[in-house]
């Protein structure tokens, strides 16, 4: 008989997500009439149409992909050279950021990247992860057996584990003991949080003592409005030794649905065997996107080069600015409920305090059921999580507005 991966044993019941989505299918089962109502404000999902600019560049290339002189089949597993090139210079040099395109890996997703990082990293590296944080990070280390066993509040052995409370923004300062690998996710994933350049300097300066690598999700960076708030981890100096960038065009140019994304592997960046060699993770990294990955279509990538245009970056503004045109009525409505309410800022995500004595689960429940509105438990983003709830923007204004009235006619 064959055996299994014994490390997805560990898992908790399931991915924060599904469970939320077998729970909201139970209510709209026993409820239908409640069911035509229901608003959804849980996971983060986009909701407004593509960028015109970038439907114009799906049908061009679709037209391209009919045609044998322009037909195109297989690509460069790390992604066409014109689309690493107006990464490069959009998001980084023109920034004054030192990024070269051959830095820049194209990929169906943060998400993905995020957990396949992990093939290229040991298992004997103590791994440092927020909390509360987005859940796979936790979970993509469990499976590829880096942790041990969750305990009853749901905490992995081996993880050292970074309190974000709000008596430190939601930002973790960096632990005094030794980690390896460190995940920060700014803007923060639930949080809304975004950290500050000193407080990214001190991470950075920590890595460089401790040689360790520094994982760094900006998947919402455009979604920063506070001047002088970092749009990326390598606007520190010292940061292109120790870190690693992963980006979306998800959440930015709305391509949940379509599948783009990318991550920065700097040729500076080294780590060690474990017999104490020096090696680079560039090439490493390289061989595994090209022995794992066939890359993303030459249409989507022709799509996301898009948003790069004149035409394609001020259509992405417009949808940043509708998505925290909503962040901002739902913090009104939830302050006005009388609830305490981070984030909104520079993220589309509002974070809630619960009602004393509420866990976040029972907040879920009474949301839904008396409000029919779906938001995500605190307490799904890790143990620091509960007491608090999540409240997403990603929505149209009407349904904003109507989810900030219902919450205010809520008895706490």
């Amino acid at each position: 008989m064959a055996y299994l991966n014994d490390n997805y044993l560990k898992l908790k019941a399931g991915y924060l997500f599904p469970e939320i989505g077998r729970r909201v299918k139970a209510f709209c089962d026993a409820n239908p009439a409640a069911a035509q109502r229901l608003i959804r404000c849980g996971i983060g999902d986009v909701t407004e149409p593509l960028p015109l600019a970038v439907t114009a560049a799906l049908h061009k290339a679709v037209d391209e992909m009919g045609a044998r002189a322009t037909f195109k089949g297989y690509g460069p597993e790390q992604g066409y050279d014109f689309l690493r090139a107006a990464i490069a210079k959009n998001d980084y040099r023109d920034h004054g950021i030192d990024v070269a395109d051959d830095e820049i890996f194209v990929s169906d997703g943060s998400k993905c990247d995020c957990g396949n990082i992990l093939d290229i990293l040991g298992g004997k590296n103590k791994i440092a992860i927020s909390d509360p944080v987005y859940p796979v990070y936790v979970d993509t280390n469990v499976m590829a057996g880096h942790t041990g066993e969750a305990n009853e509040a749901g905490a992995y052995g081996k993880i050292v584990y970074l309190p974000c409370r709000p008596s430190n923004g939601f930002i973790p300062e960096p632990p005094k003991k030794h980690v390896d690998v460190i995940y920060l996710c700014s803007p923060n994933n639930p949080t809304g949080a975004a950290a500050t350049r000193e407080q990214l300097e001190s991470w950075v300066k920590y890595a460089l003592e401790h040689k360790s690598v520094i994982l760094f999700d900006a998947a919402y960076e455009a979604y920063i409005s506070e001047p002088g708030i970092p749009h990326s981890i390598y606007e520190i100096p010292g940061a292109r030794e120790c870190a690693i960038e992963f980006r979306s065009f998800s959440k930015n140019g709305g391509f949940t649905g379509t599948r783009c994304a990318f991550t920065v592997v700097p040729k500076s960046l080294n780590v060690q065997t474990k017999s104490g060699e020096v090696k680079p993770l560039h090439p490493l990294w390289n061989r595994r996107m090209t022995t794992k990955f066939n890359g993303v279509s030459y249409i989507i990538q022709r799509a996301a080069e898009a948003l790069y245009s004149d035409d394609g970056k001020a259509q992405v503004r417009a949808l940043i600015e509708h998505y925290m045109g909503n962040a901002k009525v739902l913090r009104a409505g939830a302050r006005k409920a009388g609830l305490k309410v981070f984030g909104g800022v520079n993220a589309p995500y509002i974070w809630v305090r619960t009602p004393k004595g509420v866990t976040s689960w029972q907040i879920f429940d009474k949301i839904l059921n008396e409000a029919n509105v779906v938001i995500t438990p605190g307490s799904g983003f890790g143990s620091k999580g509960e007491g608090f709830f999540r409240i997403s923007a990603f929505n149209s204004r009407a349904n904003a507005e109507e989810v900030a009235r219902r919450l205010q006619e809520l008895k706490w």
